[in-house]
């Protein structure tokens, strides 16, 4: 009988080869990595395989050690930029939101004392404060989105601050008339901006200074990662070498020495930017960022202290809580002396640096204006209330508690600007420290690569 053959191509094709024997369509596809894997294990059993697999192993863990490493050297220096262009001037604009508050607030208060017309310089101030505060607010509200705590602040500070200076001209106004329910509303105003706007422009601070030590943290790190697969490449290497030698009776293989070296460099070369990268950052942490913190909060004591100090004779003799508020900030600030406090951890973070002198000057300064509010209150509780003020709003830096408090701020901005600039200076040189060393890593670590698989090479091709 004869058989019948179905063609499924068209007329003229030759007809399609038998189907093989055994399993065959996907069962059989499913097959060929299995067998793949014993030819790969068959082959490692010889002297050559060995060599292949040994030759693979080293060029992927050179990749990939050359990977990490770049990336982390990488990382590192976008960390160290990001503090140098985003994060800390993100971190001093909130610093100025708080600072710009509180002298308003002093200044405003210190206005009324004047008798007659406000004096045009502490009007110009008080104007210079409110606007300088906006426009550092509205830089510190370009980072909030993602931080719900810093965004509530903000909202609270856009929402108060308009209000507070409402009650300011308010009180100016009835001032100017002479009418005495003007020291209410300034007093309202003060209420205002010491229970709601500084609590939150101190928490905004806050945020933003955690913000920028956490970064400075990052930037310190150590990349253990990276730093395991190179140390891991380069046993391999050695391990390799040995190997080698024991089968061949050679004793260097030119590539694999020529990748050793690289990995041995890009290790040197590694650990001397980062040990210099990560002293710089701390030195601008500990000499600058840290100091800065410390200098900024005794300003923004003295600025509220100084309010204090002014709201206490507006009040006519219902201050005594304005006057409990000096003595708390005042001890806070530096003591009866000004040599604790705020100000005496800032000479012993500045001892021997160029901001020493800056904060030993201000000290002096407090010390006086202390003195100087001493006078002020024994005239005022004796009776001589314009003696007081006169004595209070006097700008002789020696006598007057205005000119002793005009000088103590001086010499903390002088610092604070002194301590900002060590900051910069230590993390752009902390940023210089890694110049190249991603790209270098990246080209030392294809060297290894191109290195080890040369060199096992040569050694492959005497078993042809």
């Amino acid at each position: 009988m004869t058989s019948t053959v179905t063609r499924t191509g068209p007329p003229g094709s030759p007809a399609p080869p038998p189907a093989p024997e055994g399993r065959g369509g996907i069962a059989g596809l499913l097959e060929l990595p299995g067998n793949g894997i014993r030819a790969i294990v068959r082959s490692a059993a010889t002297t050559p395989g060995r060599l292949s697999v040994i030759a693979i192993g080293l060029v992927l863990l050179s990749l990939v050690a050359g990977l990490f490493g770049t990336l982390a050297a990488q990382d590192k220096k976008d960390t160290i930029n990001g503090l140098i262009d985003h994060r800390e001037p993100l971190a001093a604009a909130a610093q100025q939101v708080y600072r710009a508050l509180s002298d308003a607030d002093a200044t405003a208060a210190s206005s009324f004392l004047s008798i007659g017309t406000e004096p045009l310089p502490m009007r110009q101030r008080y104007e210079r404060d409110v606007a300088e505060a906006g426009a550092a607010l509205a830089k510190a509200a370009s980072d909030s989105s993602g931080v719900d705590e810093a965004a509530e602040q903000i909202n609270t500070l856009g929402r108060e601050i308009p209000v507070y200076t409402g009650l300011i001209e308010t009180a100016r106004t009835y001032n100017r008339q002479g009418y005495p329910v003007g020291a209410s509303y300034l007093r309202e105003a003060s209420e205002l901006m010491r229970t709601k706007i500084l609590p939150a422009a101190q928490d905004l601070y806050r945020i933003d200074t955690d913000r920028l030590a956490a970064e400075q943290d990052d930037a310190t790190g150590f990349p253990w990662l990276a730093t395991a697969l190179v140390l891991a490449l380069l046993a391999a290497l050695i391990v390799t070498q040995v190997h080698l030698t024991r089968k061949t009776n050679r004793l260097l293989n030119v590539g694999l020495v020529v990748a050793s070296a690289s990995v041995v460099v890009a290790l040197l070369w590694g650990a001397v930017s980062l040990i210099v990268q990560s002293s710089l950052v701390g030195g601008g942490e500990e000499d600058g960022s840290h100091q800065v913190d410390v200098l900024v909060r005794a300003r923004i004591a003295a600025l509220q202290a100084r309010a204090d100090e002014t709201l206490t004779l507006v009040a006519r003799g219902d201050g005594a809580a304005y006057e409990q508020d000096f003595r708390d900030l005042a001890g806070q600030l530096g003591g009866t002396d000004g040599q604790g406090g705020l100000l005496g951890e800032a000479r012993g973070l500045a001892a021997g640096g160029a901001a020493a002198g800056k904060v030993d000057a201000a000290i002096q300064a407090a010390s006086a204006w202390f003195k100087a509010h001493g006078e002020v209150r024994r005239l005022d509780d004796d009776g001589f209330y314009q003696d007081a003020v006169d004595m209070a709003i006097r700008d002789d830096k020696k006598d007057g508690a205005a000119g002793a408090f005009l000088h103590l701020d001086e010499n903390l901005v002088a610092a604070i600007n002194v301590g900002r600039q060590e900051f910069l200076d230590d993390t752009r040189g902390a940023e210089r420290a890694l110049t190249l060393l991603a790209p270098g890593i990246a080209v030392l670590a294809l060297i290894a690569a191109a290195g080890s698989a040369l060199g096992i090479r040569e050694r492959l091709r005497e078993y042809r």
